[in-house]
Parts: structure tokens; C-alpha cells; sequence
């Protein structure tokens, strides 16, 4: 959507702090022998208490209230019964519908010990997401994003995985346009003033490309290797983009 009005900018602030809320609760019970049902619950009960409803159920009838994927998994992955073990990557990914708008962001959490090679990882999509949002100015385009995103991503020595990207959001949880996490600066869809779009790196160690679990739902990398997703829902501005899920 684009913004048309600071009642819709105070609408969409809302839903972004619920998500902000569920994911900062859900990453504090993140340990080893917890299970990621439990970690959807806690998502939920923040639902609850601020009236708010799981976008990917309302929009898609996904089986959970949240996304959360582990370690090769890198979105969709259903909560349930598994156990997060010492060393895992989980992936938490919240999309929230408040009053008609949505908010959607993700954050990945490394499970002590940490090894080296997952802490780059991790460093890696921080930082392609910090580079994305850095150009997401009106006047600049999906590309420019998209390109800021990979260069800083392989500066690191990782990968995108090219078939997943970020989107359009705000009335329903995928709007135009696609921003994908590659591109050239100057091509894709301008951004313009008050535009509501997601930038998610979502990356692999090396790969570049993606296989589908057998769920129906979730997406893993090609190579089986570890991954890492990070995300903020943001307002495009003539300046500094707004970061509604910080």
C-alpha cells in the first residue's frame, strides 16, 4: 500500500510493534529443548493481549501462527513438536493483522555454541538488510535495494537465495511490488513516497537457490546448508526510510 494519511501511519506503527512485541518474546524463550510450538504460543498470546491476528492464517490458512525455521530451513517452516537443540539456527518470522493493517518481520537466532561460520552468516544478513534499507529512498527502485542487499551480502561470503524476496504490505500480507534481494540499481519498480514494502535478506552460505520440504509449506536450501532471514517492514520517504518494526 502507500501511505495516504498519518492515521494510516499510526495504524501500520501499531501493528509493527505487536510484531516487535511477539518476536522479542518469542526470541527470549529460544533455547535449547524448547519447542517451536511453544514459541508460536507465546506469539499468540501477544496476539491476544493486543487484539491482533496471524497475517499467513487470515491470508493463506497457514498451520501456525508464526513462520519458524531451522537451521537449512529458511522460511515457511511449520511450528510443532521439534526441539530446538544447542547449535541451531531458528528463524523467527511474525506477520501481524491490526485493524485492518499489517506488519511483518523476521529476526534469526543463533542457539549457543555458536559456531563461527553461523555467527558470519548471521552477521551477513544484518548487514544486507541495514544496506537495503540505507537506499530504500523515493526515487530509487526495487533494484537498487535488491543490489545493495546481495553486494553487501557476498562482501561477506554468503549468498541470496534468489527465489525469495521481499514485498509490498500493509492491507494484506504480499502487495506489490516483489523486492527481491539482487538487482541493478535503476531497474525494477520505482519507489515512491509512502510506499510500504518489506526487505528480508534471506541467505544461504552458498547456495543460491532453494528446494521444498515435503509439508506443502516450507522452503530450505538447495544444498542443505545453513540459512538466515532478517526483516523489517519500513515506509518509503524522501529521507531515511521509516523502520516500523524496529
Amino acid at each position: 500500500m502507500s501511505v495516504g494519511s498519518r492515521k494510516d501511519v499510526q495504524a501500520l506503527l501499531a501493528a509493527g510493534r505487536v510484531v516487535a512485541e511477539a518476536l522479542a518474546r518469542m526470541r527470549a524463550l529460544v533455547r535449547p529443548g524448547a519447542t517451536t510450538a511453544e514459541l508460536d504460543r507465546a506469539a499468540a498470546e501477544v496476539f491476544a493481549r493486543h487484539g491482533a491476528r496471524s497475517a499467513p492464517q487470515l491470508a493463506y490458512d497457514f498451520p501456525g501462527v508464526t513462520c519458524i525455521s531451522v537451521n537449512d530451513e529458511a522460511v515457511h517452516g511449520i511450528p510443532g513438536s521439534r526441539r530446538i537443540a544447542p547449535g541451531d539456527l531458528v528463524k523467527l518470522d511474525v506477520t501481524a493483522e491490526l485493524r485492518g493493517y499489517m506488519a511483518d518481520a523476521a529476526v534469526t537466532v543463533p542457539v549457543p555454541p555458536v559456531a563461527p561460520q553461523d555467527a558470519q552468516l548471521c552477521a551477513a544478513a544484518q548487514a544486507g538488510l541495514a544496506a537495503g534499507i540505507a537506499v530504500a529512498r523515493a526515487g530509487a527502485t526495487t533494484g537498487a535495494v535488491g543490489a545493495a542487499v546481495e553486494a553487501e551480502v557476498e562482501r561477506r561470503g554468503s549468498r541470496v537465495l534468489r527465489e525469495l524476496a521481499g514485498h509490498g504490505i500493509g492491507r494484506t500480507i504480499h502487495e506489490p511490488p516483489s523486492v527481491p534481494n539482487f538487482g541493478v540499481a535503476g531497474q525494477g519498480d520505482p519507489l515512491t513516497d509512502g510506499l510500504v514494502i518489506t526487505i528480508e535478506p534471506i541467505i544461504s552460505a552458498r547456495t543460491r537457490t532453494t528446494r521444498r520440504g515435503g509439508d506443502g509449506w516450507t522452503v530450505a536450501t538447495a544444498d542443505g546448508r545453513r540459512s538466515a532471514h532478517v526483516e523489517h517492514t519500513i515506509i518509503v520517504r524522501r529521507g531515511r526510510p521509516l523502520v516500523l518494526t524496529a
